[in-house]
């Protein structure tokens, strides 16, 4: 085996510092038809290494997103005496491992490549106390930055899943000190969440809800704050699990903080719950009565999927399959409920009345864009809005979220929310806010250069209590 005379050692070493450079230019200066010596290769991975390095290492450089305003809403300044104030940011990143191309044709960034210096970029600028992030993979290329930017976090997913939730926080300002993974195929819809009788699903969907309690840093223990994401159910037409899940959510969300004995400590739950303002989970979550029009929405998605009852496949015709559910949406263009026979008694669903029930006894949540953009609108912004765009009835709650967070070739909708619970004596405001994106911005859709590298856009506000 051949290796580098002495006099080229200085020769590859050089070329190592003009990028690009192969092992082919490599050999091309030496013997052509030799292999690389263990120490030419131990070069070649120090270089590598140390590319990788000065690539994490390098500073921002200069915007390539367009800029998104940030409107503050606290003009007088009476929050200034507020005992916690915090900025979140949620967002639903696209996990690589779910991009199809037929799914975004318009996308001018598909690649990793492309849309990675979008998201880190778009996250790092907000620079937002706690991240709630939905479809996170690639870990090895997401870290990194946020350590380098403060932050520590705790990730979950489901099972077999290849991306999860993450929630990070700026480590020099909060502490960790509690964390749950609540997995909602295996949830009771029973008062007693211990109670296992009475699972109640209609579909096996392998979605999970992440939750953490942080400590404010030099509180003394006694300041903090409960923080929860998750990524509901994706299937449109399943409305009775994504009700369910989300129940289960707020519920367990409230249990968590009373086993801390922290009552007294704000809960925020924030993600991708895949509904809008119209559907009936949003307007149970919030505290609106259930129109007619919406119960009737809950009756057809009342039943029971194949992943729960194999034996339904014995009756029916063979339908596409992805080889995991994550691929469902890719194959199931029309967004119809298929593999699924209709819900029995002793398949333990709710039914309606006991859904409205179940969420009577459920804290109500607020959202932080919902009263921001109203506050906004107050003082004079001009920002679309769902209602603006949708017309739901007079009086509905929901109306003032943004006018879309979702935005593609084949769905515009809005589907990413934070809401939150106020402790029981004090009720929190919104003081800042991240202006949404115009349609203007959006078209023909995201991902997009220069807009957002996924096909969600970021939330983020500042909440005080």
């Amino acid at each position: 085996m051949s290796s580098l005379p002495v006099g080229s050692v200085v020769s590859f070493v050089h070329q190592l510092s003009k990028p690009p450079w192969t092992v082919k230019t490599l050999m091309d200066s030496s013997h052509k038809n030799s292999r690389p010596s263990p120490e030419q290769i131990a070069l070649i991975q120090k270089a590598r290494l140390e590319k990788r390095r000065k690539a994490v290492e390098a500073p921002i450089p200069p915007t390539i997103l367009v800029l998104r305003p940030w409107l503050t809403l606290d003009r007088d300044g009476s929050s200034r005496n507020a005992s916690h104030r915090v900025k979140i940011l949620s967002w639903n990143l696209l996990a690589q491992c779910l991009i199809r191309r037929e799914l975004f044709p318009t996308s001018d960034c598909l690649k990793a490549g492309q849309r990675e210096p979008m998201i880190h970029e778009e996250i790092i600028r907000q620079d937002a106390q706690i991240l709630c992030l939905q479809e996170v993979d690639r870990l090895e290329k997401l870290l990194p930055k946020f350590e380098k930017a403060g932050y520590t976090y705790c990730y979950a997913s489901g099972p077999r899943k290849k991306h999860g939730c993450l929630i990070a926080y700026k480590k020099d300002l909060y502490s960790c000190v509690s964390e749950r993974v609540v997995f909602y195929d295996d949830q009771s819809v029973d008062g007693d969440a211990e109670d296992k009788t009475r699972i109640g699903n209609s579909f096996k969907t392998r979605n999970i809800a992440s939750l953490v309690a942080l400590t404010r840093n030099g509180g003394g223990g006694e300041e903090g704050l409960i923080i929860g994401t998750t990524h509901l159910f994706w299937h449109p037409r399943y409305t009775y699990e994504r009700i369910r899940q989300l129940g289960i959510m707020i519920r367990e969300v409230t249990a968590f903080r009373e086993k801390l004995s922290a009552a007294h400590w704000p809960c925020v739950l924030a993600g991708d719950f895949n509904f809008t303002p119209s559907d009936p989970a949003y307007s149970l979550a919030v505290g609106d009565d259930l129109l007619p029009e919406q119960e009737q929405i809950i009756h057809p998605s009342r039943v029971v999927h194949s992943s729960l009852d194999p034996s339904v496949l014995l009756n029916l015709p063979a339908t596409p399959k992805g080889t995991d559910e994550d691929d469902a949406e890719a194959v199931d263009p029309d967004r119809v409920i298929t593999n699924a026979r209709p819900a029995k008694p002793e398949d333990g669903l709710l039914t309606v009345p006991e859904i409205v029930a179940w969420f009577r006894q459920l804290p109500r949540l607020r959202s932080a864009y919902s009263d921001g953009i109203a506050a906004a609108r107050g003082h004079g912004y001009d920002l679309p809005t769902f209602g603006i765009r949708a017309q739901p009835p007079i009086g509905r709650r929901g109306s003032e979220e943004p006018e879309y967070t979702s935005y593609t070739y084949y769905w515009k909708s809005v589907l990413d929310y934070i809401f939150f619970i106020d402790p029981p004596t004090i009720s929190g405001s919104i003081t800042g806010l991240l202006a949404p994106l115009t349609t203007a911005e959006l078209d023909p859709g995201i991902p997009k250069l220069g807009v957002s590298g996924s096909d969600h856009t970021v939330l983020a506000a500042e909440l005080n209590w």
